[in-house]
Parts: C-alpha cells; structure tokens; sequence
C-alpha cells in the first residue's frame, strides 16, 4: 500500500468518524436521549434501574397532553431531571381532597396508582405555559404538590418518556 493510499484511507477514516460524532451529537440534543429511573416515585409504571427511551423532539409540534409520561428540569436545581406524569395543563383547574384528584371539577381516573393519595392540594389553576405534574406514587413523589416543584414551566420540559428498554424482559411502550 503506498503512502497516498494509507493517507486517503485515514482521511476517509477521520471524516467518517466525524460524522458519526456530529450526528449522535445531533440525535442525542434533539431527538431521543436515554435515562435510568431512580428513585420509587413512579411506581408501579416505572421502578428503579429501568432504562427509557424520551422523545425530545415531539414537544417542538405540540404541548404535553395530560397522562404523558415526561422529564423535566428540576426548577430549584436545573442539572437535575425529574420524570413524572402530566396531571393537568394550562387551563386547567387542579385540586386534592379526599385523597382524589380533581382536574377541572371531574374525579381523575387514576388505574395507574397503588394507594389513596395522602393530603390535599387547594383548588388552583395551571398558569399559560406550565403544566402540573406528579409521581404516580403519589405518597413518595417529590411533584407539583411542592412549593420546590409548583407548576412545571414548559421550558424545563426535557421530553415524553415513550419506552422502557431494559431490562429486555421489560420491554414496553409508555402511554
């Protein structure tokens, strides 16, 4: 192999190399990103140590939708993210009483929890361009409930959580 053929072959390298670089970069700052849950808040939908798939370019096209499962910036301390489920958006009257969450005066339908959620929340409505988030463990949730969370500005809206991935026995896609 002569020394313009090894020189054109590392160029080639190089170049490809770059490129793949520049697009991970690309896909992993506006696409998808990867995360590992920690932490009980979300239980039963997600435990400790499941890996997710979060889609961070849909919320360019469209708001965050009650139900969805997404992660945010924590608002006193933006390096940390936070996953929890949309329970109301701008609009929309929030209140616990009883241990039953109300959202715009109707009894929310919550399969997805596993006990009564302790507490009360006064009847408030989500402010433009924020939505009201919680775990859905709601007894172990560090959520909008709390004056350090309070309604989740959309700017902190990192993504919605689409997939778990691992463990590969898990493997499901997320409402």
């Amino acid at each position: 192999m002569s020394d313009t053929n090894l020189g054109e072959e590392i160029k080639d390298w190089v170049v490809s190399i770059l490129i793949a670089v520049v697009l991970a970069f690309f896909i992993r700052y506006f696409i998808v990103e990867l995360y590992m849950v920690e932490g009980p808040s979300m239980r039963p939908t997600l435990v400790t140590s499941e890996r997710l798939v979060v889609n961070k370019f849909i919320y360019r096209f469209k708001a965050p939708e009650r139900g969805d499962v997404l992660v945010f910036r924590y608002p006193k301390d933006p390096s940390r993210d936070f996953i929890k489920r949309v329970i109301a958006v701008a609009g929309d009257t929030i209140e616990i009483k009883d241990g039953r969450v109300f959202v715009n005066d109707q009894l929310l339908n919550e399969t997805y929890i596993l006990e009564k959620t302790r507490g009360s929340y006064p009847l408030s409505t989500v402010p433009e361009g924020h939505i009201f988030a919680m775990g859905d463990n709601r007894n172990n949730s560090e959520d909008s409930r709390f004056r350090d969370v309070g309604f989740v500005p959309l700017e902190l809206v990192k993504g919605k959580a689409v997939m778990i991935f691992w463990p590969i026995d898990n493997i499901k896609t997320l409402p």
